[in-house]
């Protein structure tokens, strides 16, 4: 017996099997067919896992696997592999889709549609990017493409092209494979999520590990050699990077060809815009969620294109509980994210100066130095604590903190004082846990905060 409806699912990782497998809890395979497509080998895994087990930190790859394939058809959902949806027939409901390996094309037809198409890595259009030895790093089998490079290449000369979070975390990975490791990177300092003073400790700390980094450094074409293969980088001063590796950490941008395609509706960014249950806007029975789509952000009232899988695993629920008949909402984000390089762990939370002064915002802004545990603590490590606080009302804007062990995870107080809508003066007053192994009597986030609030006295309206 046919089921009543079927939903189909394009991308078949962390939004889309999560929406796929809140759906099958509440509708059983007679109410409600399931279909997905994933073009690649792998579901349901941690991409944020990867720098990792390039690095060597995780042994296996499937250790960064939630979910098989298996698993998900084992509860009764059709997952395609190796599949990729290359058109949406909005008018026919239905969808096109190719083998990857045979080439054959199908039509499928559905009653609900979700797009969880995730973000690819930004690929610049330069000589030689498509250079044996070049990878960008955004799925799972992005990463066993590199791991199957570093594994036949004689070489240890690496360059990462780009310092946000990917390029960062890919340079701790290739210093820890026995790689000489050259970032070269456009902006003032790395980690451009942080404001530039914050950014230049990212900086300090990646060259005393080791790792050359090279700022406003324009990349302009990728050398080969007679083979095809990458043999170093050149950028807009005349320099030469050597390389026998090339790891792009540009950052990603949304995959949405076909939602473009098919007429939906994108934001600034290029991602799919949805109301608050995730559904894709002016569209009763399309839903979208994960790096494909852009978010509100809280703090500025702006959308934004926010590529982490914390929030994809949200959408994922919210989706299957409107798929499945029911209701959930996914308000928004602050801008959470939390990385580390070797010893270093880096944390953002908010609005950048930057972010500030683009929604027009007049704010103070107050920065310190602690330690993360009693100084006297045989682990203390030092610390450093930025903070925003809009100017006449003293609302929390945003922070940042660059530090060791024991650093990153104290953002998460200003991500729930600023989803709140405090004060810098309520942030000082919270009551936070204290022994000498974890803070100081004061610690670091409460420190900024009483900092900022005597900014925000003294700055007048």
């Amino acid at each position: 017996m046919a089921a009543t409806e079927r939903l189909v699912v394009v991308g078949g990782d962390a939004a889309g099997m999560s929406a796929a497998s809140q759906a099958r809890r509440l509708k059983d395979p007679a109410e409600l067919e399931i279909v997905a497509f994933e073009r690649g080998h792998f579901t349901s895994y941690s991409a944020c896992g990867i720098p990792y087990w390039i690095g060597g930190q995780v042994t296996e790859r499937d250790d960064l696997i939630a979910r098989t394939p298996e698993e998900h058809r084992a509860r009764h959902i059709d997952l395609r592999t190796r599949t990729e949806v290359v058109e949406l027939d909005l008018d026919g409901s239905r969808v096109r889709s190719r083998d990857l390996d045979s080439g054959a094309e199908a039509w499928t037809g559905y009653d609900k549609l979700v797009l969880a198409t995730g973000a690819r890595p930004v690929r610049p259009r330069l000589p030689g990017i498509g250079a044996h030895g070049v990878h960008g790093v955004q799925t799972l089998d992005d990463g066993q493409r590199l791991m199957d490079t570093l594994e036949r290449t004689e070489g240890r000369r690496a360059v990462v092209v780009g310092a946000g979070y990917i390029g960062v975390e890919m340079a701790e990975a290739l210093v820890g494979r026995g790689y000489e490791v050259t970032v070269l990177h456009r902006g003032e300092q790395p980690m451009a999520t942080l404001d530039p003073d914050m950014g230049r400790l990212v900086h300090s700390a990646m060259n005393r590990m080791g790792i050359r980094t090279v700022s406003r450094a324009e990349v302009t074409k990728i050398l080969t050699d007679e083979e095809g293969r990458v043999r170093a980088v050149a950028t807009a001063s005349g320099e030469e990077y050597p390389a026998d590796v090339v790891v792009l950490g540009i950052g990603v941008e949304p995959r949405t060809a076909l939602a473009r395609a098919a007429g939906l509706p994108l934001g600034e960014s290029g991602g799919v815009l949805t109301d608050l249950s995730m559904r894709v806007r002016g569209y009763e029975n399309i839903w979208s969620g994960g790096d494909c789509v852009e978010v509100l952000d809280l703090i500025s009232g702006r959308m934004r294109h926010i590529p982490l899988g914390t929030h994809a695993n949200k959408h994922g629920q919210v989706i299957g509980a409107g798929v499945g008949g029911g209701y959930a909402t996914f308000p928004g984000v602050v801008g959470t994210a939390v990385s580390k390089v070797c010893d270093l762990e880096i944390a953002r939370t908010g609005l950048r100066e930057k972010d500030a002064l683009a929604a027009g915002l007049r704010f103070v802004t107050a920065t310190i130095g602690s330690t993360t545990t009693a100084g006297y603590y045989p682990t203390a490590a030092d610390m450093t604590v930025k903070m925003l606080a809009e100017r006449r009302t003293g609302r929390l804007l945003g922070v940042q903190i660059v530090g060791g062990a024991g650093s990153a995870k104290r953002v998460d107080i200003a991500a729930v004082a600023l989803t709140a809508g405090m004060t810098v003066e309520q942030v000082v007053s919270l009551d936070l846990g204290y022994a000498p192994p974890f803070s100081p009597v004061w610690d670091p986030v409460l420190v900024a905060a009483r900092k900022a609030a005597t900014a925000v006295r003294t700055a007048g309206p």
